[in-house]
């Protein structure tokens, strides 16, 4: 009795024929084939650091999650990807007023993402197909309540793009 069993793309034999007491064995050879790819190699924003400038006239009492929108200019260059199924993610640390957006370091001050006009909490994916960039903007935000101090204010993230 042969049995047979399928694989993926291999088909394995495993054949035994009995006559009169004694055992015959049959054998036959295997070819495995296959491809190996390298994974897509992609650079966003040519390997340079991507910098929101907010200026330097935001006034405190103005900085409601609406006032001061930018942009956030980038671009994404990808060779040997197999599939225009893209994702995005901002990695960062999260406000300690609201965790999805990004922590800066001013303890009363985050920035709030926004992709395709759409909020974007931090750690997320997004999905896009390449080569067609989904837009993204930054606007600062302040913990409800408070005060703000005057002065100058940073934040870092890594944004991240991954084939699906």
């Amino acid at each position: 009795m042969a049995k047979f069993a399928h694989l993926g793309a291999v088909l394995i034999c495993g054949c035994v024929l009995m006559s009169l007491g004694q055992v015959v064995q049959a054998e036959v050879g295997l070819t495995i084939r296959g491809v190996i790819v390298a994974p897509p190699s992609c650079v966003i924003n040519g390997g340079s650091t991507l910098n929101v400038p907010f200026g330097h006239d935001l006034v405190t009492t103005r900085i409601d999650g609406v006032n001061y929108k930018r942009g956030v200019p980038y671009t994404v260059t990808c060779t040997g990807h197999s599939s225009d199924d893209m994702t995005l993610k901002l990695q960062g640390t999260g406000a300690s007023f609201d965790s999805t957006s990004l922590s800066t370091n001013n303890p009363d001050l985050g920035i709030r993402l926004f992709i395709n006009d759409s909020v974007w909490p931090l750690n997320t994916l997004k999905n896009f197909t390449f080569p067609t960039l989904p837009t993204m903007q930054a606007v600062p935000v302040k913990n409800p309540g408070s005060s703000l101090t005057a002065g100058a204010f940073s934040a870092s993230a890594t944004l991240v793009v991954a084939q699906q």
